[in-house]
């Protein structure tokens, strides 16, 4: 997502771990840790421009950080809080609202052009998809885990 926003002409601010913030770095988004006092850093990282814009793929109180911030809700979106965002109106457009020809021809242009990298932590056989689903429980994984029929 932080690649797809960087080619769009974005400033990205990426809340991680410390561990995250040089893979952040190097894909050209200004890191911010995330815990008590987010918000302040996020603002002095933004040097006095608006946030005009927040993609939440985490959960938390990420929606009511946003709002906070001056973010309007429509330009909010969540993958993961659907409470919060039907209580604030925001969206909730997963990877179902880009599932078309158009949107996987836009990438692979971008994949042969070098302007975006698809990651995989590694692929998984089949019958191993409990374990695919811890690893993703631990909320840590970079790019997509692919299972192997």
């Amino acid at each position: 997502m932080v690649q797809l926003a960087k080619n769009a002409g974005a400033t990205v601010i990426g809340i991680a771990s410390e561990s995250n913030h040089q893979w952040l770095v190097d894909h050209g988004v200004i890191p911010v840790a995330y815990g008590d006092g987010v918000a302040d850093r996020i603002t002095a990282v933004a040097g006095g421009k608006k946030i005009d814009a927040f993609v939440d793929t985490y959960g938390a109180d990420y929606i009511e950080l946003a709002l906070g911030l001056g973010v309007q809700p429509d330009r909010i979106n969540t993958i993961i809080n659907f409470a919060d965002a039907q209580k604030y109106g925001t969206k909730t457009d997963g990877n179902g609202s880009a599932d078309s020809a158009a949107v996987l021809a836009e990438l692979a242009e971008l994949i042969a052009a070098g302007k975006w990298i698809c990651r995989s932590p590694g692929s998984i056989r089949s019958n191993q998809v409990r374990e695919a689903f811890q690893e993703l429980e631990k909320r840590h994984t970079r790019g997509k885990i692919v299972l192997q029929p």
